[in-house]
Parts: C-alpha cells; sequence; structure tokens
C-alpha cells in the first residue's frame, strides 16, 4: 500500500526540485552530480539527463502532496492495478478485457495486462474523448451558442 509524504517530505520534496531544476543540463545526454556519504565523503555520479528530468518530476510530485510509483514500460499488470490506473472498478475493467477493448494473457488462472497495452487504450480513450468535444464544440459554433 502507498503512503502519502509527510509535511517535512514534502517541503523537502519542493526545495529539492527547485534546487535541481536550477542546476542540471536538461538538453545534455548525462550529467555528473555530487553526492555526499554519511561519512562526508563526495562521490561524482554520471547520471543521464532523462533521469534527472524523471527525479525532477517524482520531486515536483511529492512536494505536490502525491505518491508516486514506477512502472516499467515491459511490466505486466494485474486486473487491480489495471482498474486502478483507469480509475475504475475492477469488475468494470474485466469486462473491457471480456470485449477485447485491452489485450491480456494468462498467468494461470490470472490474467495479466501489459503496462504499453494499457496506455495504448488510455491514450485512444483520450483522443476519442477530444475528438467528441471538437465536434460539440464545432456545433455549438454552427448554432452561435457563443460557447
Amino acid at each position: 500500500m502507498t503512503t502519502l509524504p509527510s509535511a517535512e517530505e514534502i517541503t523537502l520534496a519542493k526545495l529539492s526540485s527547485q534546487a535541481l531544476s536550477a542546476v542540471i543540463e536538461t538538453n545534455g545526454e548525462a550529467q555528473k552530480i555530487h553526492v555526499v556519504d554519511k561519512s562526508g565523503q563526495s562521490h561524482e555520479v554520471t547520471i543521464p539527463s532523462s533521469a534527472l528530468n524523471m527525479m525532477i518530476e517524482v520531486l515536483t510530485q511529492l512536494g505536490h502532496g502525491n505518491s508516486v510509483s514506477i512502472t516499467p514500460i515491459q511490466a505486466e499488470l494485474t486486473t487491480q492495478e489495471g482498474a486502478d490506473m483507469l480509475n475504475m472498478s475492477r469488475p468494470t475493467f474485466i469486462k473491457l478485457l471480456d470485449a477485447n477493448e485491452i489485450p491480456y494473457s494468462r498467468k494461470g488462472n490470472r490474467r495479466k495486462v501489459a503496462y504499453a497495452d494499457l496506455m495504448a487504450y488510455k491514450n485512444r480513450l483520450e483522443e476519442k474523448r477530444l475528438a467528441a468535444l471538437a465536434e460539440l464544440s464545432a456545433l455549438d459554433q454552427e448554432m452561435d451558442m457563443g460557447y
């Protein structure tokens, strides 16, 4: 179970995000940073800029009081995890699987959904929503409703 950050962690994450954003090279491939261990000794570490950008995003989310989890692209999710990512109930999610809206595999008696397939479905859903919104907006304009 994921816990929300404490008030102290939120404050520290905000400060860290701002400090890191101010010093990293966002257009480079990698950047060297210095990390100080418990004994006070400094160590130079080379980190890809993509990882530093992700670190800033994690700190920003923590600074907003959100919990953060990282899911590898090739990960397989349970039906509950998939339902949670789409903000729906597990039975509703299973109906999507049964209707072949999202591909899945079976591991024993459990269904598994690839993270990439779940994100593809989520993107298709968002595209449909935006198209419907554009269509409604065009109808409003045709009818001179002033929206």
